[in-house]
């Protein structure tokens, strides 16, 4: 039964199959052999008739040979006499000989003993002829053909009555044949009724794991963790599947257990961001009214940067460092065209910014052919669409959001790929956006004004091309790609 156990789905529905058919072949292997025996039996019944009339049909011969050679004296007419003396000589030798009280056996041992009487008056018949005795072959011949009446007579008497009790026989027979059909068709039907049963049963078996698996999956994809783990003893595919299924459930329910224990923490976490960003909207209100320089903002930061490391603040440290260089960025590398590389920096550190304010929730990731990090572009490409990748796109999906940035090369071209995995695009939108229809929306919060037709419009004039941009989306909820081509300069490459 272990043995059973750890065998796999496929072996043991095979081996339910490879039994049921066995079990058939068996059950048609015996009726078929009990079949010919019967057929055997009948065939042999009428055998002694067949023979009896065999033998009549050939002392017909016997005597027509004789007659012949008789009348007309010939090489042919001789040899045909000796061809059926010699096989009647052969036929009578199978008739018995014994001395018994069956009637059957005595009319057999007359039929003989007067055939070769009959055959000893043939052959002297036929030796007084060839020697022209007349007189001779006159009385054997007479002697003869008495004898072939009696015989013939015996031979249709012996063949009639043992035709009436070969026919009785045969009747008895024929009924036991159809009570073998009947008995072979009752087999037939009992045995396929328990190859149903027996398939049935062992599908069952292996089946019902399946269906309490499925069960409790359904339960588990409704939201109900606290389901009873399903127990398996077997090894096959069903056993490994359910154990996979139970450790899984383990694994829910402790990250569960998990997310409940950090949720406090990051309940303060979202507080000190919400006290970050009302610090933030105030000194950007305080910047606008003091209309301050962007030399005074790098030099603010700078200092709260220098603050921050020294009250051992490194993380925030870090975040007001990163702010300067995004923004010194902006203001020094607004009118100048970058490198890839400086663009993909800039990604970099908005990404950071953003996922310090919203406790990284954004997913980035990156897939960058750092041979081509050196090839020109204009500035204040990929953030501008990147940001509204973040606003348009994955703003709403909380941590689920994703952004992957790519720079490969492809041909003569230099390809660089944002993605995003959020709401998507309609194909009349991303229509509107490539023919500069679209219209940003300026008081949007987080906007840095920067539209896609500028966007459009600045990398036409670097590459001195109109296909410059594509915009991919297989609809609404699954995703968009903005995929930018710049022409590959194998200078710049080789200077890498």
């Amino acid at each position: 039964m272990s043995r059973f156990k750890s065998l796999s789905l496929q072996t043991k529905i095979t081996g339910i199959y490879i039994i049921a058919n066995i079990i058939m072949l068996i059950v048609c292997i015996v009726l078929i052999l009990g079949i010919n025996s019967m057929a055997v039996e009948i065939d042999e019944i009428y055998q002694n008739n067949i023979n009896l009339n065999e033998l009549s049909e050939c002392l017909d011969s016997v005597q027509s040979s004789m007659t012949e050679y008789l009348t007309y004296k010939t090489s042919d007419t001789l040899e045909n006499y000796y061809r059926q003396d010699q096989q009647y000589n052969n036929l009578i030798n199978n008739l018995s000989s014994e001395a018994t009280d069956a009637s059957f056996s005595r009319m057999e041992r007359n039929i003989k003993n007067m055939s070769v009487d009959y055959l000893r008056n043939v052959s002297a018949s036929i030796e007084a002829k060839r020697g022209r005795n007349v007189e001779k072959y006159r009385t054997k011949y007479e002697a003869a053909t008495k004898l072939y009446e009696y015989i013939k007579r015996y031979i249709s008497d012996l063949n009639n009555e043992q035709f009436a009790t070969n026919s009785v026989n045969y009747q008895v027979v024929s009924l036991a044949f159809k009570r073998f059909e009947v008995i072979g068709l009752i087999v037939i039907t009992v045995v396929v009724l328990l190859n149903l049963v027996l398939i049935v049963q062992m599908v069952r078996t292996l089946i019902e794991p399946i269906k309490k698996l499925a069960n409790v999956a359904n339960s588990v994809s409704e939201g109900n963790l606290d389901v009873e783990l399903l127990d398996s003893d077997t090894l096959d595919e069903t056993g490994v599947l359910t154990n996979v299924f139970n450790k899984m459930v383990i694994n829910i329910r402790e990250y569960i257990d998990r997310l409940k224990e950090s949720m406090e923490k990051e309940r303060h976490m979202q507080e000190k961001e919400l006290m970050m960003e009302a610090h933030l909207k105030d000194a950007q209100l305080k910047y606008l009214q003091a209309q301050i320089n962007p030399h005074f903002l790098f030099n603010t930061l700078n200092a709260g940067a220098q603050l921050a490391m020294m009250e051992g603040s490194e993380r925030t440290y870090e975040y007001v460092q990163t702010v300067a260089d995004f923004f010194r960025y902006n203001v020094k590398k607004q009118d100048n065209d970058v490198t890839v590389g400086e663009e993909v920096a800039l990604i970099d550190n908005y990404i950071e910014i953003l996922n310090v304010r919203f406790s990284g929730d954004i997913h980035y990731f990156k897939q960058i052919d750092e041979r081509l990090l050196k090839t020109p572009m204009p500035s204040m490409i990929l953030q501008p669409i990147v940001e509204n990748a973040v606003n348009h796109g994955i703003r709403e999906m909380g941590d689920k959001g994703q952004i992957t940035l790519k720079v490969y090369r492809e041909n003569n071209k230099v390809m660089i790929s944002v993605k995003d995995n959020g709401k998507g695009m309609t194909k009349e939108d991303i229509d509107r956006v490539l023919n500069g229809t679209w219209k940003y929306e300026e008081h949007k919060a987080d906007n840095n004004g920067i539209g896609m037709d500028n966007i459009i419009a600045r990398l036409k004039l670097h590459s001195d091309s109109e296909n410059v941009i594509e915009i991919f989306s297989d609809g609404p909820g699954k995703g968009t790609e903005v995929l930018i081509n710049l022409p590959y300069i194998q200078d710049e490459v080789e200077n890498v």
